[in-house]
C-alpha cells in the first residue's frame, strides 16, 4: 500500500476543486482537477476544463499514484465549471405549478388506462402505482423506482409513449 492509499478520506477531500498533477508508476503523469477521489479504491477522478471545448474525465488508480502536487486552488467559477460536468446536460427546471399539472395530468392518464394510483408522501408529491411502483416530481421514466424489474421497465414504457403524445 502507498503513501496515497494510507490517506483518509478528510485528508483526500483537501484536494477536492483543486488542479493537481499526478505522478504515476512507470513516470506517466497527469494534470487536471480533482472531482473526487475513491474512498475504496483510492482512485483519483480528474477533468480537464479546456476553454470553449468540452472536458473530459480520467481516473487514476488508487495504487499508481506515487505524488500528488497541489498546482492551483480552485475559485467559485471553477467549483460551478466542475459540478457541471456530472449534471444532466438537459436538466429542466420545474415550478411547483408545472409539477402539480405535470402529476395531476399523470395521474389521470394511468386512472384512465385502468392503472391503480394514488399520492403517498407528506406533501402527496410521490404517485404511487399498484402500491409496488413509486414516481418522483418531474414524473418521467427516469423517476419510477421499484423492487420489480418487470413491472419496472412496463410502466417506463408506458411514461415514454406517454410523454411522447404530450405537446
Amino acid at each position: 500500500m502507498n503513501d496515497w492509499q494510507r490517506k483518509s478520506p478528510l485528508e483526500w477531500e483537501t484536494y477536492v476543486n483543486k488542479l493537481v498533477k499526478v505522478v504515476a508508476v512507470e513516470k506517466h503523469e497527469y494534470e487536471g482537477w480533482v472531482l473526487t477521489v475513491d474512498p475504496v479504491s483510492a482512485t483519483i477522478v480528474l477533468a480537464t476544463l479546456p476553454e470553449n471545448q468540452k472536458g473530459s474525465i480520467s481516473f487514476v488508480m488508487g495504487h499508481a499514484v506515487l505524488e500528488v502536487r497541489i498546482l492551483r486552488e480552485g475559485d467559485g467559477d471553477t467549483e460551478q465549471r466542475l459540478a457541471r460536468i456530472l449534471a444532466p446536460e438537459q436538466s429542466q427546471a420545474y415550478s411547483p405549478e408545472e409539477l402539480e399539472s405535470r402529476k395531476k395530468a399523470l395521474k389521470t392518464w394511468l386512472e384512465t388506462n385502468h392503472i391503480p394510483v394514488g399520492e403517498q408522501g407528506e406533501l402527496g408529491r410521490t404517485l404511487s402505482v399498484a402500491g409496488v411502483l413509486t414516481i418522483e416530481p418531474p414524473y418521467g421514466p427516469e423517476q419510477c423506482s421499484s423492487a420489480n424489474e418487470i413491472i419496472l421497465a412496463r410502466v417506463q414504457g408506458l411514461l415514454r409513449g406517454y410523454l411522447g403524445q404530450q405537446p
